[in-house]
């Protein structure tokens, strides 16, 4: 059901700031371990979501802070510590030289969200919402593939690979995150959702920087220092992680979990137009098909909303 317009302006800047957020923490990656470069989006992150949810509560849109349900910081917790397993899984399919395959199965994340939110949400979605997901997973999934052709026979073969499993885990747990969020934004007292998911952000973003933290404080003491260091570059990562952020939250706390999550696929032709028109790199013809099939599935699931 959707609850406010709002949701699809939201998911679509957010799809703008995520790949954008990507490229700026690819050079910080570069100089910290895994763990250490995964800190640094929600340590620099927190004080901009901090900044984000005070600025709304006491400036923008004054009102007495509403009560919390005794359930919000366990989804939060959940939602948090999700999307920090899903990076740990994408990486261990690279590792297992699976890039293409555990890319590819990751992309799954619409129609896995889709039926979790179904069961655990309640959620329904209409024909065309469901024509518009799997357009849009197909044209992802194409697409990480990067130019490589997979026929449904190899995709189904692969699915013995580690790479193939690691993928559709991280798409699990993607759809996981969101439902958390989504949850975790009904647990809080009040009908405006922007203050919800600006609220809901900042709890999450502070127990992911607890757990992260934690984590290379106790296995990884060595990157703390360099962590610090690289405030300049992470600063940017953090302003970038909040406000992507702040959209997504917006729109799960809106929108169906599976039409806001397919909607925003539209950030991988946002990606492919920064890498055509700014970086200068060539389209090729599967590319161009991928492309179409994701906005021909936005196109589906937004007239099924509508």
């Amino acid at each position: 059901m959707i609850s406010s317009p709002i949701w699809l302006p939201a998911t679509l800047i957010a799809a703008v700031f995520q790949p954008w957020r990507t490229a700026v923490q690819r050079r910080v990656s570069k100089e910290l371990s895994i763990n250490a470069a995964g800190l640094v989006r929600y340590l620099y992150g927190l004080p901009f979501a901090l900044a984000l949810a005070a600025a709304y509560q006491f400036v923008l849109a004054p009102a007495a802070f509403p009560a919390l349900g005794n359930w919000f910081p366990f989804y939060c917790a959940a939602g948090g510590l999700a999307q920090i397993v899903v990076t740990n899984l994408l990486l261990m399919a690279f590792g297992e030289r699976s890039f293409v395959v555990g890319t590819a199965y990751s992309k799954t994340e619409a129609i896995q969200g889709a039926l979790l939110s179904i069961v655990l949400l309640g959620e329904r979605l209409n024909a065309l919402a469901w024509l518009g997901i799997a357009l849009g997973v197909a044209g992802v999934m194409i697409l990480s593939a990067g130019g490589k052709r997979m026929t449904a026979g190899e995709l189904i073969r692969a699915l013995g690979q580690p790479g193939a499993r690691y993928g559709i885990a991280s798409g699990f747990f993607f759809a996981l995150t969101a439902i958390a969020v989504r949850s975790a934004t009904v647990q809080v007292g009040t009908q405006d959702h922007v203050r919800a998911a600006l609220i809901v952000l900042a709890c999450t973003v502070a127990l992911q920087t607890l757990m992260q933290g934690t984590l290379v404080a106790w296995r990884e003491r060595d990157q703390i220092a360099p962590v610090f260091r690289s405030w300049r570059v992470s600063g940017q990562v953090g302003l970038l992680s909040a406000l992507g952020s702040a959209c997504w939250f917006t729109g799960f706390a809106t929108a169906p979990v599976a039409l806001v999550r397919v909607v925003g696929q539209i950030e991988v032709a946002f990606t492919m137009a920064f890498g055509h028109f700014y970086l200068g790199e060539r389209v090729t013809r599967s590319e161009v098909a991928g492309l179409l099939l994701v906005t021909a599935g936005v196109v589906a699931a937004l007239a099924g909303a509508l």
